[in-house]
């Protein structure tokens, strides 16, 4: 159902079963897949493509120009995944040309109450964002991760698979897949072991984990070092290489 005062710009295509209410604008280049709902005052500008069964309360805003000063009106992109829930008073941006040009937010994700998701990040699927966490530019996140609540996340960061940042936390590096990070600024504090038993990850698997995070955070050996050791024995693991390919690549440095 298509509120009659909702405002829906020539050029938006809206897909079947699709829930607007009252007071809400979408602007033209916005493509709604099939079963969404967006409540009353939202606003969604484009270029925006979104799939199905993603829900949105009131007052969002979604797919608006970004905050960053060299953007000056290119036709960025924001692409949005399924089933995904934007709660009371998201913002999510669109990209820069600086980058890729493109904002995109994976499936089942929840953003919590006034999270922010800035220009040219790139979020997984099954992410937690709590209430008032948010990310800027360049930020990106791996599936299953989790920011609490009032988090912060320093542009051009990696926030690895499965980790956890605890609410007020400021990141300022990289966290690595199934590390637990807290503080101003966020510092180790173990592995998110009960995360992983949740999703199904074996204690085996959890146990190799847990001797690859000792090797990089509590033997004082360098992270060269440790990397050699891990790799050593991980050549079998899929986890262990998430895990080792995700330092090896940082960019910004790991937190310690």
């Amino acid at each position: 159902m298509i509120h009659e005062q909702a405002i829906i710009e020539e050029g938006a295509v809206i897909g079947n079963n699709v829930t607007i209410g009252p007071w809400t604008y979408i602007s033209k280049n916005v493509v709604i897949g099939d079963d969404c709902h967006i409540s009353a005052n939202v606003v969604i500008n484009g270029p925006t493509r979104m799939g199905k069964g993603n829900r949105i309360f009131q007052f969002a805003s979604i797919g608006e120009d970004c905050q960053d000063l060299k953007y000056a009106g290119e036709p960025t992109e924001l692409i949005i995944g399924d089933n995904n829930v934007f709660r009371e008073s998201c913002t999510i941006h669109r990209g820069t040309i600086q980058d890729k040009g493109i904002t995109q937010i994976g499936n089942n994700n929840l953003f919590m109450a006034y999270t922010h998701v800035a220009h040219d990040c790139m979020v997984g699927n099954n992410c937690i964002l709590a209430n008032n966490a948010s990310i800027a530019g360049h930020v990106h996140v791996g599936d299953h991760a989790i920011l609490g609540g009032m988090s912060g996340v320093h542009q051009f960061c990696h926030i690895g698979a499965h980790s956890f940042v605890a609410a007020t936390s400021l990141v300022l590096k990289d966290i690595p897949p199934y590390v637990m990070a807290s503080g101003n600024a966020a510092k180790p504090y173990g592995l998110n072991a009960e995360g992983l038993k949740r999703r199904g990850f074996t204690a085996e698997t959890i146990r190799s984990i847990k001797q690859a995070y000792r090797k990089v955070y509590r033997q004082g050996l360098t992270v060269e070092v440790a990397m050699k050791e891990i790799k050593e024995g991980s050549e079998n693991s899929r986890e262990l290489q998430l895990f080792t390919d995700f330092i090896e690549s940082s960019q910004r440095g790991i937190i310690r």
